[in-house]
This record gives structure tokens, C-alpha cells and sequence, in this order.
């Protein structure tokens, strides 16, 4: 189901994401789902949300949580750092997935990447006190920076990633060791602090913020691609 936004800085009208009786588990950069809805599958006990920012794959999202009849598997098309920030509950999510986020390798774009302070301060409020942040990516720089945010935040310690075979892997994780690429994966569990405080209110440039999804790599000889933006018109189809 295509979850429908109205207000980026208001909790989601979505009782399914608050209901807190149930395990939530939400990945970023969901793509097309192939990782999420499976997982769906497997655990219907549990409610899933991807978050995607671009629209043909949330309707291939939305197209394959139809067919298999999967009433507890989410989409929304939004900027992750705002779903983060404003829409979900406060330490719910059991686990947060980042598989293959764009790496933005030129060094004028790093101000575009996804993990950062800002992002960090959010995911911690987000889990739930022992829940997970999962992360894989084929760049090895970027896996090194990732490391070095999670290193000096005192609210998260390093785990084990989780084992995940063919199946579980996303659409880009296919692609890329089909190529043979080299994956860096590691995981990271949330721990309480004394002194928990409420987010700030995000004041952010428009060219400072993170944009999840818009590049992404497609080949060894040519890296990258500019995926065009879908100018959507229709409110009928904005999430």
C-alpha cells in the first residue's frame, strides 16, 4: 500500500506504521522491493515500510504488495531524512535498513549524503533500545565514513550484520556481484542514554539536503547515471 503524504513534518495518518503492538521494520531506498516484500512474506506477523524517493519504483512496490496480497508491507515516496525526523513513532522500528545507498563519491556532493548528524540523531529515536541499523554498500570510501559516524556516537554499538542469501538481496546488491564488486556490510545496535532529548527542528539548505535515490550506480564502465526526476502533476499519485 502506497502511503499517502500530506504534511512531511507530521506524524503519518497510517494507524498500521503506529500501531505499537506490532514489529516495524522500515528500509531506505526500498527500490522496486524486492528485499522488503519478501521479507514481508516471511514475517506477517511484522508491519514493513520502504521509503523511496522515486515514483515508477514505488508503484512496482505498491504493483507486487498487491499481487501477493500483502496488507502489511508500506510505501511512501519521501525523502528519508524527513521520514525519519517527523513521521515515525519514537522507538518503534526493530530495524532499519540502508542496502546500496547513493555514495555521492565527488566531494562537493558529500553534503548530500545520508548519514551524517543529522541523520544519525533521528535513526537513534526512531529505534527501539536494542533495535538495528543494517547497512551494505560496494563503496568502499563511503563504507569507511559510515564506520566513522557510528565510532564516535556513544548511542550505538557495532553488531554483526545479518547473513542474507540470494534471496534477500536488493535489485542493486544483485546487479553489483553479478559485476563481482566487493560488498562491505556491517550493522549497528541503538543503546539508551540519561539524557534523551527531542529532535530540533531541521533547518536545512535546499542544496544541503540529502538526496537519497536520485544517482545511482549502473555499471562498472560507466558508474553513474542521473536518473530523471518524475515532475508528478497528479495528486492522485503523490505520496
Amino acid at each position: 500500500m502506497i502511503i499517502r503524504v500530506k504534511d512531511p513534518c507530521r506524524p503519518l495518518a497510517c494507524p498500521a506504521i503506529y500501531d505499537l503492538s506490532r514489529p516495524l521494520e522500515v528500509e531506505v531506498g526500498c527500490g522496486r522491493g524486492r528485499f522488503l516484500t519478501g521479507r514481508a512474506a516471511r514475517h506477517p506477523d511484522c508491519t514493513f515500510l520502504g521509503v523511496e524517493r522515486m515514483l515508477e519504483r514505488v508503484h512496482v512496490f505498491d504493483g507486487k504488495t498487491r499481487r501477493l496480497g500483502l496488507a502489511n508491507a508500506h510505501v511512501l515516496r519521501l525523502e528519508a531524512l524527513y521520514t525519519f525526523h517527523y513521521l515515525l513513532p519514537e522507538h518503534h522500528a526493530r530495524v532499519v535498513y540502508v542496502f546500496f545507498p547513493d555514495p555521492w563519491p565527488k566531494k562537493k556532493h558529500h553534503s548530500h549524503r545520508l548519514f551524517g548528524p543529522l541523520f544519525l540523531n533521528a535513526l537513534w529515536k526512531r529505534l527501539e533500545i536494542g533495535g538495528r541499523l543494517e547497512f551494505a554498500t560496494d563503496h568502499a570510501e563511503y563504507f569507511q565514513v559510515v564506520e566513522a559516524c557510528f565510532a564516535g556516537d556513544a548511542r550505538f554499538e557495532r553488531v554483526a550484520p545479518m547473513e542474507r542469501g540470494p534471496d534477500e538481496w536488493t535489485e542493486f546488491e544483485t546487479l553489483f556481484r553479478g559485476q563481482g564488486l566487493p560488498i562491505h556490510a556491517a550493522a549497528w545496535r541503538s543503546r539508551p542514554v540519561a539524557d534523551e532529548r527531542p529532535l530540533a527542528p531541521l533547518a536545512i539548505a535546499p542544496e544541503d539536503e540529502p538526496r537519497e535515490g536520485i544517482v545511482r550506480r549502473v555499471s562498472r564502465g560507466k558508474e553513474w547515471r542521473e536518473e530523471q526526476k518524475h515532475a508528478d502533476r497528479d495528486e492522485e499519485r503523490q505520496v
